[in-house]
C-alpha cells in the first residue's frame, strides 16, 4: 500500500530540524527499499525549510501511521502537523526513475484536497515533467479524498494548473525539492 507523508514545520523549528538532520536521513534510510519520492518543501524565499514529504510503500496504514509518527523530528516537536493519507502511484515509478533528474529547473508539490465527486484520477497526457501524481485515498482505499503531484514546472502557477480548476475545497503549492542525502 502506497502512502503519502506530509509533515509540516512548526514555526521556529529549523534549528531543531538543523539538529535533527543527520537523525532524519538515518531514520529514512531504514525505509529506502519502500520509499517512492522524499524531499523538503520551501517557502516563497526558496530557502527556508516548511515541511517534508515522503511517499511511501508499506504494508498497511499501521505501518504508515509509525513510520509518520516514529520520525525523529516529529518526535522531537519539530512539526506542526501531519497529513497522511493511502496514495495511489499512477505514474508507476519512483522519483529517482524521472527522466529529468535530481535537479534542474522548478519543482513543486501540489496538494488538492478533495470536495465531491473525484476528479483527476488519470495520469494528465503531458507526463514528462510530472515526478509523482496519484489520488489521495482513505486509509481502505475507497474514498477519494484529493490529489498529490510532484512536478517540474516553471512557476507555482503553472504547477497549479495541473490540477482541474475549481474541483478542490483547497489547493496548496509548495516549492519542493528532491531529498535525501547530499
Amino acid at each position: 500500500m502506497e502512502f503519502f507523508c506530509y509533515h509540516r514545520d512548526r514555526p521556529g523549528s529549523l534549528t531543531l530540524r538543523e539538529e535533527l538532520v543527520e537523525d532524519h536521513w538515518s531514520y529514512m534510510d531504514r525505509y529506502a527499499k519502500e520509499l517512492i519520492a522524499r524531499g523538503p518543501t520551501f517557502a516563497d524565499d526558496g530557502e527556508t525549510p516548511t515541511g517534508s514529504v515522503h511517499i511511501v510503500d508499506l504494508p498497511d496504514p499501521a505501518a504508515a501511521r509509525a513510520f509518520a509518527f516514529d520520525e525523529p523530528n516529529y518526535q522531537a516537536g519539530a512539526y506542526r502537523d501531519v497529513l497522511l493519507r493511502r496514495w495511489r502511484n499512477l505514474l508507476g515509478r519512483t522519483m529517482w526513475e524521472f527522466p529529468g533528474g535530481r535537479s534542474g529547473g522548478d519543482r513543486y508539490l501540489v496538494l488538492g484536497l478533495g470536495s465531491g465527486r473525484a476528479v483527476d484520477l488519470d495520469v494528465p497526457s503531458d507526463r514528462d515533467e510530472l515526478i509523482a501524481y496519484g489520488p489521495l485515498l482513505s486509509d481502505d482505499g475507497l474514498t477519494w479524498l484529493g490529489t498529490a503531484v510532484l512536478l517540474r514546472a516553471p512557476d507555482p502557477d503553472s504547477a497549479r494548473a495541473v490540477l482541474t480548476q475549481d474541483r478542490y475545497a483547497a489547493v496548496e503549492v509548495h516549492a519542493w525539492e528532491f531529498g535525501g542525502r547530499r
